[in-house]
C-alpha cells in the first residue's frame, strides 16, 4: 500500500463527510492506493457515528474510537500502530488543511529521499494575538533548543517514511515535536514545505493557551530526553559533585578560619557561610541520588498501555 492518512479528531462530525469526499478525490486522481483511518479520540458528538457510516461505505476508511480523550499524541500513536502505508501522511480533520497538498509531499518522501516532510503554514487564517504571535515565538524556542530548523513544529499536515513512524514513540503531548523524535531516533533528512492553511469552516478551535504553556513544559521535556535520557546520572551527578564542591568550600573555609585565623570570633553556627554550606552539601547529595534513581528506572522502566481503546472498524 502506497499511503496511511492518519487523522486524529475530537468533536468534528461537521467536517468528516466533506474532508473524506476531498482526500478521496485527490488520492483516486493521482492513482495513489490509500487507507484513511480516524482516530476518534472521545468525541462527544456524533464523530463516531459518522465515521462508522463511511467505512460502512469505503473499504479505504478504518477508524479507532478511544474510550475518552486522551489527547492528541495518544492518538497518533494508535494511528501510527496501525498505518500499513510506505509513507504516512498526517493531517487534522478540520479541514485547514489541504488534501491537495498530498501528491507533492509524497514524491518528496519517495523521491527527494526525506524521512519527514512538515508543513509551514507560511500564510495563517488565526488570530494574530490568541494563535499567530505565541506560535512564532514557541516555534523560535523549538528551533533553539531542538537544533530543528523547522518554521512550524505544530502544523498537522506532514508526511512520513514507514520507518520513522514504527521507530518513534509520540507520547504525553509529544506531538508538536515529532521532527525532533525522528531526529533523535536517527533520522537527520528532515525537510519542509509551505502548504496551504485553510480558514475553519465548521466547529470551534480546540486551541487554548495552556497547550503553549505545555508546549514549552514538553519542549524542556524533550531537550533534557535528547541529552540525558540514557545518562541522567551526567547531569544529576554533575550538579550533585558541582553543589557539594561549593559546600565543601565554605566549610573548609570556616574550619581554616576558626581554627588559625579568628579563633576567639563567633561559633561557626552563628555564621551564614556555615547554613550555605550546610545547603549547598545537602542538595549535592540529593541530586547524587537524584542521578543513581534516574538511571535505575531507565534500565528498568516498561513500555506501558497509554490508552483505552473502546472500539475498532
Amino acid at each position: 500500500m502506497q499511503l496511511s492518512v492518519v487523522i486524529p479528531l475530537l468533536n468534528e462530525q461537521e467536517s468528516l463527510k466533506e474532508l473524506h469526499h476531498w482526500l478521496s478525490e485527490v488520492l483516486e486522481a493521482n492513482g495513489f492506493s490509500y487507507e484513511i483511518l480516524f482516530i476518534d479520540d472521545g468525541s462527544t458528538d456524533g464523530s463516531w457515528e459518522e465515521i462508522y457510516t463511511l467505512s460502512r461505505k469505503h473499504t479505504q476508511v478504518k477508524a479507532i474510537r478511544f474510550s475518552k480523550n486522551y489527547g492528541k499524541s495518544q492518538a497518533l500513536h494508535a494511528g501510527f500502530a496501525m498505518a500499513q502505508g510506505d509513507v504516512i501522511i498526517s493531517m487534522d480533520a478540520d479541514l485547514q488543511d489541504n488534501p491537495e497538498e498530498i501528491p507533492e509531499l509524497y514524491k518528496m518522501i519517495t523521491e527527494e529521499g526525506f524521512d519527514l516532510v512538515s508543513g509551514w503554514k507560511k500564510k495563517r487564517y488565526d488570530s494574530v494575538i490568541a494563535k499567530n504571535l505565541p506560535s512564532k515565538l514557541f516555534n523560535a524556542a523549538a528551533r533553539q533548543t531542538s537544533g530543528v530548523k523547522l518554521h512550524d513544529f505544530n502544523c498537522g499536515l506532514k508526511a512520513y517514511k514507514r520507518d520513522v513512524i514504527k521507530t518513534i514513540d509520540v507520547y504525553g503531548e509529544m506531538h508538536r515535536y515529532i521532527p525532533v523524535l525522528a531526529k533523535n531516533a536517527g533520522f537527520s533528512n528532515i525537510g519542509e514545505k509551505v502548504v496551504q492553511h485553510q480558514a475553519r469552516k465548521y466547529g470551534t478551535t480546540k486551541f487554548g493557551m495552556e497547550r503553549f504553556i505545555n508546549g514549552f513544559l514538553d519542549l524542556l521535556t524533550i531537550w533534557f530526553l535528547s541529552r540525558f535520557a540514557k545518562r541522567p546520572m551526567h547531569l544529576f551527578g554533575a550538579l550533585g559533585v558541582f553543589m557539594f564542591f561549593i559546600g565543601f568550600c565554605f566549610s573548609l573555609y570556616l574550619g581554616i578560619d576558626k581554627l588559625f585565623l579568628n579563633p576567639t570570633g563567633r561559633l561557626i553556627t552563628d555564621r551564614p557561610q556555615f547554613f550555605i554550606a550546610l545547603i549547598a552539601m545537602l542538595m549535592g547529595v540529593q541530586l547524587f541520588i537524584a542521578g543513581f534513581i534516574g538511571e535505575l528506572l531507565q534500565r528498568s522502566s516498561r513500555d506501558k498501555k497509554r490508552y483505552q481503546i473502546k472500539e475498532t472498524i
